[in-house]
Order: C-alpha cells, then structure tokens, then sequence
C-alpha cells in the first residue's frame, strides 16, 4: 500500500520554521457572497492589519467575494456613521468595520461590527482586549464569527494543521496555522517523520517515530514538549488514529506477524486486537460517534475500505469501484469518508456517501495524498506533487474550491487538520 510504513522522533523545542505557506486559490461555480471588510481605524499603528488577515480569511474559502473598500474616508467605527446606500450601490451584501484601541496596560482593544447591507442591520458585534502579537490570532477569531454569521457553519480560521517538511536528510514537524502562517517545528530528525494525528481536544499529536531503527507510535505533548511512547511491540508499530473522546488510538501493529488493528488507551497499556484475519488491515479511522472504525484492508483481494465496529465484529466492505482505495478518514458529521482512490496509475483524492455508496472524485492530481478533513467538514486537507516535491492542498468537499498552500523550500508531506479551539 501506499507510503505503507516510517516513521520518526526526535524530541525539539519549537524552532521557528524557515519557511512560510503562501496560498493560490481556485473556484469553479457557485455564489460568492459579496462582502466589504474596511481598514480598521487605528491598525496602522500595529504591528497587524487585523482586517486584512479577515478578507484574506474569507477570500481563500471561495465563498466571499471582496469588494473594493478603496477610497473610504474617514473610516466608520459605529453603527450611526456606516452610509448603507452606498454600500448598496457597491453591490456589497456585508460589511465589516472596526478600530483598535491602545490600552494602558499595554494592549489593545480590538472592536468589530458585521453588517447585513441590504437589511440595514448589525448581525454581530464582539470585542476583544489582547496583546498586540496575539492580533492574528484575533482576526482569525474575527473572520469565524463572520463566517459563522454568513454562512450559518463554523468558521475554522482559528485552527492549526500539522505537517511534514523534509530538507536534505533533515524531517521537522511543524505546526502552523490554518493559512500557513506561524509555522513552528514541534519536532525535528534525520529520520523520516509521517502519520501525525491530532488528539481531539488538540494538546497532543501522535505519529511513528523510527528514532529507535523501527516504527515505534509516540504521542507529543505540545504545551509541555513531552513525548511518550505508546505502542513499541515487536515489528512495525504506525498509523495511529484517535477516538472521539481521546481515550483510544487505534494502531497498526505486526506483532502477531501481519498487519492487524489494535486499540490502546491513551495511557498507555496493552493493545487489544480488532480482528483476526490472514489479510493486511490498517490506517484506521474513527466514525465521529465513536461507533465504527474505518480502516484499509485487502481481505478481498485489492487494497479497499471497510469498516467495523469500534468494539470489534464483523466488518463491512464499503468501497467497490476501481481496485485501489486506501487512507480512510471520516467526515466529521460521520456521514462521509474521504479516501485515496487510484485510477489509470493516478491517486486521487475522492470522498464516499456512506448511505448512498456513492464516489466522487475531487482532485485530478498524479500521487495526491493523506486526506484531512477540516473541523467544519468544508474542506479537505491533503497531499500532492509539483515538480517532484510534496505541497499541502485543499479542496472543498464539493470540489469547487481548490487551494495550494506553497512552501517556499522543502518537501512538504503527510498533512492533518487539527480540531476547533476550545475556547
């Protein structure tokens, strides 16, 4: 199977990493919601342009078009100084005004409006006190509760992806945020890094480490920068996948000699085997409810997708079409997994209506990757090549909006979504 074992550690402060994602987006059909995000009063001064982080936020979903703020003098900041007639004639059906305010003690207030132009009305209005570096941050808090407002889903700008960069004979970790920008190396080796797995409340990442000359899982605190090993059995020891409330992690072990799915807690303890078969099962995944695991396996003479459920029994063959698809993840309303699927010699990354049985395709890439749902289930994080090198791209799980985040330097593999913030 694909990329099928490897793995890496080597524990590392957080380096800053050397290069950033830069974004290229494409969009093919549908409504854009025409939106004016104005220069907020006051961010000149600040090491942020808090509003454009916002409209870069809205534009990369494909969902919003931005309209033309060019010209705006002087700036509104309340309500009774927005002029709505004009922004009618600017065919703008939202708009958003805000100023930042120094406090005494050093911080800034960060005030937002959201505006309905049509109806003349404020459909939200939140403010924010932070420390002038914590000011991206609060435009990605901004452009969710636009989002959320807008569109009636959560918005995931506050979220972080994690992902693999190799340079040279060099693997870092990095974790930055959803657009690419602040990325950290939380780990770094010489050896190869894959299979990191956020746990469900984000404080920690699993993934398989060959720091010891064989596949061993560790999970990572981040907050604390402490690792732990979890599953270093005879063989190989990969694919980690957590449940739902973070208790588990499904992995993929050959101690018995074959690559079979085992479940152990996240303290740490002994594995308990899903099933017994002569056939290659692994890269599991958790149904958001916690009821089934998805995993890979060729009980049926090709590499295809199953499921089980979670306290094992039999498992049920959920993938037919072509005789490759493999690296099941579920969508996080359960309804849907997306997967790898090759056809013609091309991977691809399709997604299947679980219900239905029915596949569709949405990337037309040649070795495209890891598929990674976004929290809001939106978008799908995943893999591809350009030029011989991994880049992580995003496509939106209708196919209508593509995204490429760009590194400038390094190889750039193996991608996961993290999960919504907790506060």
């Amino acid at each position: 199977m694909k990329r099928f074992l490897l793995a890496v550690l080597l524990a590392a402060a957080a380096l800053t990493a050397r290069a950033q994602l830069t974004i290229d987006i494409t969009t093919s059909g549908g409504r854009q919601i025409p939106v004016a995000v104005l220069d907020f009063a006051g961010e000149a001064a600040q090491p942020q342009a808090v509003s454009t982080v916002v409209g870069a936020d809205l534009a990369r979903t494909g969902l919003f078009r931005l309209v033309n703020t060019v010209g705006v003098s002087p700036l509104p900041t309340e309500p009774s100084e927005v002029n709505f007639i004009d922004w009618q004639a600017r065919a703008s059906e939202a708009l958003v005004i805000g100023k930042i305010e120094p406090q005494p003690d050093g911080r800034v207030e960060v005030r937002f409006r959201l505006f309905d132009v049509q109806k003349q009305s404020q459909l939200a209005s939140f403010s924010y006190v932070v420390a002038p570096a914590q000011l991206r941050a609060t435009a990605h808090r901004i452009a969710d509760v636009i989002y959320e407002r807008l569109t009636g889903e959560k918005g995931v700008f506050s979220t972080k992806i994690t992902y693999v960069v190799k340079r040279g004979t060099r693997y870092e970790l990095q974790v930055s945020d959803a657009d690419g920008a602040n990325a950290q190396a939380v780990l770094a080796s010489n050896e190869p890094i894959i299979s990191p797995a956020w746990s469900p409340d984000g404080s920690r990442i699993a993934y398989v480490s060959f720091d010891q000359k064989k596949p061993v899982v560790v999970v990572q605190n981040l907050a604390q920068g402490t690792t732990r090993v979890l599953a270093n059995h005879r063989g190989n020891n990969s694919a980690p996948a957590w449940s739902p409330d973070g208790t588990r992690l499904a992995v993929t072990l050959t101690k018995d000699d074959i690559s079979q799915i085992y479940v152990i807690p996240a303290t740490g303890g002994e594995p308990r085997r899903m099933a017994v078969t002569p056939a290659i099962d692994t890269e599991a995944s958790f149904s958001p409810d916690g009821q089934w695991i998805a995993f890979t396996s060729d009980r049926g003479g090709s590499p295809q997708i199953y499921r089980m459920p979670s306290e094992g029994g039999p498992a049920q063959r959920l993938t037919f079409e072509g005789t490759y698809n493999v690296r099941p993840r579920y969508s996080p309303d359960g309804k849907s997994i997306a997967f790898v699927q090759r056809e013609s010699g091309k991977f691809r990354i399709a997604v299947m209506e679980i219900d239905s049985g029915q596949v569709t395709v949405l990337t037309d890439g040649s070795l495209d990757d890891s598929p990674s749902y976004a929290p809001n289930g939106k978008m799908i994080l995943y893999e591809a090549q350009a030029n011989g090198r991994g880049q992580l791209s995003a496509v939106s799980s209708d196919g209508r909006v593509r995204q490429r985040l760009v590194s400038s330097s390094g190889d750039v593999r193996d991608p996961a979504w993290g999960p919504l913030p907790t506060n």
